[in-house]
């Protein structure tokens, strides 16, 4: 009865071994690649519960799940022969689990690797203010890129973003001069336009003013009133004799 005991106990044993080898169970983002005496079997298991042949079979684990790439800082020659230093962020996922685990050998590190030549090489096609002011359109041509390098991998490259872009101390103090004399050009641009406008008016005005002259008269008495009480100082100024004229025969026709 003893030795009857303590086989039925090793068999329950070894049928629990079995059953913990045999069973997997895989999350909603993940996929079990199995191999089955070193061959790939062709659709990858789960989600859920699936069962393996202890020995025969070994899977290996594949997230699904969207993955940040942090880029590391590259030196980069622009076109116009400017060095600068950028870094980018990629976000990829795997779409074909078999293929990210039998065609690269490691498709994290191999993302990473060709992420960094392709900004280098697609960056140093360009000049420096492009770099500045065309970040969406060069966002795309990276992500394009890399998503064609990567796709035997099994890998959709869905976003690729440039985050920084170091220049030189030397190159940030040209560029604030050449914002500076930027801005002058434009104050500069604008006033002439105010003036050309005001030049405008005053052409009108004097239009105007050339139909009725007693306006000017009026109008250089009220020059003398703003002078006269802007300044403390005392101030002598001729007056015209056909202001004195224009003003008596007005008065006279207000008589008559």
């Amino acid at each position: 009865m003893a030795v009857a005991g303590i086989a039925i106990v090793a068999v329950l044993v070894i049928l629990l071994l079995f059953l913990f080898a045999a069973v997997k169970i895989a999350r909603e983002y993940e996929r079990g690649v199995i191999f089955r005496l070193g061959r790939l079997l062709p659709n990858p298991k789960g989600p859920g519960i699936f069962l393996l042949i202890p020995v025969v079979d070994r899977m290996v684990r594949v997230d699904l799940r969207t993955v940040t790439l942090n880029v590391p800082p590259q030196e980069v020659i622009t076109k116009d022969n400017v060095p600068v230093r950028v870094n980018a962020v990629a976000y990829f996922r795997i779409v074909e689990p078999n293929a990210a685990i039998v065609q690269v050998e490691n498709y994290m590190a191999a993302t990473s690797q060709i992420s960094q030549t392709t900004l280098r090489s697609i960056l140093g096609q360009h000049v420096l203010d492009e770099l500045l002011s065309e970040r969406d359109k060069l966002n795309s041509m990276l992500q394009e890129q890399i998503d064609d390098q990567t796709s035997p991998w099994g890998i959709k490259v869905s976003i690729v973003e440039v985050k920084d872009v170091e220049i030189p101390a030397g190159m940030q103090r040209a560029m604030a001069r050449q914002a500076e004399a930027e801005r002058e050009r434009r104050a500069k641009v604008i006033s002439a336009e105010g003036e050309f406008q005001a030049s405008e008016r005053l052409k009108d005005a004097a239009a105007v003013m050339s139909q009725q002259p007693i306006t000017v008269q009026l109008r250089y008495l009220q020059t003398l009133l703003e002078i006269g009480a802007s300044n403390n100082s005392t101030i002598v100024f001729p007056i015209p004799i056909d202001l004195l004229t224009a003003l008596s025969n007005a008065a006279d026709r207000d008589a008559g």
